[in-house]
């Protein structure tokens, strides 16, 4: 599957460097993403059937590390073509590690599970690495319009620095904490047909609102690190819970991190 994920542009390249995020239509073949949303809908029949608990789950339902145990999603998540385009967006990475892939359902409202607004926050306050070069890809699996939740991103956040976590508390977007990011601009909301994609940066302001029209949304999200960063030792799940554990002020060498650009991607 060499052509099943296009290259990203030169326009797009740079965009992303401007604004921090950068809408990418026709990212994956849309004859692999009917496989792939056939699969998906399989893995998310369970989540969705469980009842919301946490602040994020009440946002959407998900299924976390999707890559390691779907062949077709590993395929995907770790194609040479998604490693390169995350090396050309990021700019100063010359390989990429892959931090997580996930499988995301943001249900209908009222539906009683998944299906609040996702908060505006940013991704890289949670995690144990010792640099933010980092960005997710946001694929379609279905159509999703604007009703139904795509992404929306204050413009150029990235440049803001780390504004803190979400997710902890209710009402704790980061909006709320810093009132001064209202005057910005938010841009997003798309209508993506299966195989577009949103990307942002770690240090993007992003969210979504509730779903509002009558169909689920289902999405799948592939994550990408500077392969050069450091593990911190910060708590974080996804760490902590490795058998094979992190070696603190160390690169992620470890088989959950693998890497998937190389310099001779650029």
């Amino acid at each position: 599957m060499t052509s099943a994920i296009r290259a990203v542009t030169a326009g797009e390249i740079d965009f992303f460097a401007a604004h921090g995020w950068a809408y990418l239509p026709a990212l994956v073949d849309p004859a692999w993403i009917d496989r792939l949303r056939e699969i998906a809908v399989n893995r998310l029949r369970d989540v969705r059937r469980t009842p919301s608990a946490g602040v994020v789950d009440r946002a959407f339902g998900q299924d976390r590390d999707v890559a390691q145990f779907e062949p077709d999603f590993h395929r995907l998540t770790h194609h040479p073509s998604m490693g390169a385009n995350a090396v050309h967006l990021l700019g100063t990475a010359e390989r990429v590690r892959v931090q997580i892939s996930n499988l995301l359902v943001k249900e209908p409202a009222g539906a009683g599970r998944h299906s609040e607004a996702t908060v505006y926050h940013q991704d890289f306050p949670w995690l144990p690495m010792d640099r933010s070069a980092m960005l997710t890809f946001w694929v379609a699996l279905a159509p999703v319009t604007a009703e139904m939740g795509s992404l929306r991103f204050f413009d150029k956040s990235n440049a803001l620095g780390l504004l803190g976590r979400s997710f902890v508390t209710d009402g704790d977007d980061i909006p709320t904490q810093h009132a001064w990011l209202t005057d910005q601009p938010v841009v997003g909301g798309y209508d993506l047909s299966p195989g577009d994609a949103t990307v942002h940066h770690a240090l993007t302001v992003h969210g979504a609102p509730k779903n509002s029209s009558s169909t689920a949304r289902l999405s799948f999200t592939a994550t990408y690190f500077d392969a050069n960063a450091l593990y911190t030792g910060a708590p974080y799940s996804q760490t902590d819970q490795l058998s094979q554990k992190l070696e603190v002020n160390r690169p992620f060498e470890h088989p959950a991190y693998p890497i998937v650009g190389s310099e001779e991607t650029r």
